[in-house]
């Protein structure tokens, strides 16, 4: 299956029940401290604010937080994370009522909670990663 560019940047509307699915594989061994990063800007716009920032330091952990009115929050952390050195992935973002629900590998990693959930109009997925697949789907998973 043929790469798609990185940043790959698409833009969305999600609802409640909405799933991003991401395909790819890290391009560094861990040992040089690969990343995958994905953003939900609420605006079409870098500088807009970011619901959720979903940052994967392979090997190591996840850094999960949002930036509201241009501010950084709290950032929370994730150690359980089951990414592969050299393996392929799948990462799945939920949107729900209330929070958004995080799968890699069909493993339930993380729930994160910061209220309100703001209007997505876009999402970005980058860093150090090859995707072969990025799929916004709307319904119930």
């Amino acid at each position: 299956m043929s790469s798609l560019p990185v940043p790959y940047t698409v833009p969305v509307s999600f609802s409640i029940g909405s799933c991003v699915i991401i395909r790819g594989r890290p391009n560094l061994s861990f040992v040089y401290a690969p990343q995958l990063e994905v953003n939900f800007y609420t605006e079409m716009d870098e500088d807009s604010d970011i619901a959720l920032q979903f940052r994967v330091h392979f090997g190591y952990r996840a850094v999960i937080n949002s930036r509201e009115f241009g501010i950084w929050m709290c950032e929370e952390k994730c150690y359980n994370v089951p990414f592969e050195d050299g393996k392929s992935f799948e990462l799945r973002i939920y949107v729900r009522r209330n929070k958004y629900k995080i799968k890699v590998n069909g493993q339930c990693i993380y729930n994160f909670v910061r209220l309100p959930l703001k209007s997505v109009k876009m999402v970005q997925v980058w860093r150090n990663v090859s995707l072969t697949r990025v799929l916004v789907s709307n319904g119930w998973r």
